[in-house]
């Protein structure tokens, strides 16, 4: 039996298709959230991977900011549950899942046998956030996965102070007109993220191990400066921004097995 997770969130859609042994079938990843043509994008690419149609899904859950206009789906479930068990599909002893997606951040604490046991979120600014990012690679004409890099071949970060985007790019362009170097900026910018990730984390209680999902996790650089913040090791895995369709997959197979 083959079982669908579909995570729709604000930026992007993601599936995944798990096996009848819980392993991973096919995923994809697609530019488009709610509100545009990329959930069903993103389902019909995976179903494509896999070679298979949608009638030969057992069950499929749906998460995510979305979640509830896709109507393809057998079940709907909390996105802070299905990041928590992604993140333990990925990590098994996992404590601490901090997630900073394109519009929010939040810290999901689970329990030694895998339940949530208390969340955090920020949706309320989008500094922190991978739209942050996203307008300061704009201003600095940076493709966003080349911050990371470039912010780990600073030697001299510049400090960020602004909590609010809009007063932060104007920061941003203010540093560049003084001369400071482009990767001491990028350092700064992602000091920053950090800064604001670890406020959260911190308010919401760190037990190891803690793990970081979502796109930004991609960025090294914010990894790095936020593993200096919270003084622990952040794991990290290639399959951070699956994390809740992963949550989602496994969920639609417990429920349907039960």
């Amino acid at each position: 039996m083959k079982f669908l997770g579909i995570d729709i969130g604000s930026t992007t859609s993601k599936c995944v298709i798990l096996g009848d042994d819980n392993e991973i079938v096919a995923k994809s990843l697609v530019v488009g959230g709610i509100g545009t043509p990329g959930p069903q994008k993103a389902v019909d690419s995976v179903l494509k991977e896999a070679g298979l149609d949608r009638s030969d899904i057992a069950a499929a859950a749906c998460t995510g900011y979305g979640r509830a206009s896709y109507k393809d789906a057998d079940y709907q479930i909390s996105e802070l549950t299905c990041h928590g068990v992604g993140g333990r599909y990925v990590f098994p002893d996992l404590r601490t899942l901090i997630d900073v997606g394109g519009q929010d951040a939040k810290v999901v604490c689970l329990s030694e046998n895998g339940i949530m046991d208390h969340f955090l979120m920020n949706d309320k600014c989008a500094a922190g956030t991978g739209r942050f990012l996203d307008v300061m690679a704009n201003i600095l004409q940076v493709d966003i996965d080349d911050l990371g890099k470039e912010a780990l071949s600073s030697k001299n970060h510049v400090g960020i102070s602004s909590t609010c985007t809009v007063f932060a790019e104007s920061e941003v362009i203010s540093q560049l007109a003084n001369g400071a170097a482009r990767n001491d900026v990028i350092a700064g910018i992602c000091d920053s993220v950090a800064f604001r990730t670890a406020t959260l984390a911190k308010r919401g209680g760190i037990v190891k191990p803690v793990c970081m999902s979502g796109g930004v996790a991609k960025n090294e650089g914010v990894r790095k400066a936020l593993e200096k913040a919270l003084d622990t090791e952040i794991l990290y895995s290639p399959l951070c921004q699956y994390f809740g369709a992963l949550g989602a997959a496994v969920s639609a197979s417990r429920k349907y097995k039960k």
